[in-house]
């Protein structure tokens, strides 16, 4: 048996996604802009909360972006399919068997971004393994 990809497959077609449009596979850039703007907003109301401390500080605050970051994307997503990044860049992350993401998906797949390793490692289709992990895809909303 060949396991040869066939020259008219893109990516997201074994996941059953359309090539194009709503619900297809959503490209990189939308992905890393929505990552830069989540990490971006939680940076800034971390700093307007604690204040300096956020940046220069050694102390406990040193962790308040990231703790805004899992929280926001946990709630988010559970909630809306996305994080606040996300739903500006029009991409949302759902279940491969289209049931809803749940708090439990949605707070794991956070987490894993967290500690930034499962998001580096990519798998087929443009999916983390964190995404992999939890039977879960990025595609685009419009």
């Amino acid at each position: 048996m060949s396991t040869a990809v066939v020259d008219d497959e893109y990516p997201g077609q074994g996941l059953g996604l359309p090539e194009h449009g709503r619900g297809s596979l959503a490209s990189w850039s939308a992905r890393m802009a929505s990552l830069v703007i989540d990490w971006a907003a939680c940076m800034i109301l971390a700093q307007v909360l604690f204040g300096d401390g956020v940046l220069h500080g050694f102390d406990w605050r040193r962790f308040m972006p990231m703790v805004f970051f899992f929280v926001q994307k946990t709630v988010l997503t559970a909630l809306t399919s996305g994080s606040f990044g996300q739903l500006l860049c029009r991409i949302a992350v759902v279940r491969l068997d289209r049931e809803q993401i749940g708090w439990f998906r949605s707070a794991a797949r956070a987490a894993m971004k967290v500690i930034v390793v499962p998001a580096l490692v990519i798998g087929a289709d443009r999916r983390g393994l964190d995404d992999l992990a939890l039977g879960t895809v990025v595609i685009n909303r419009r």
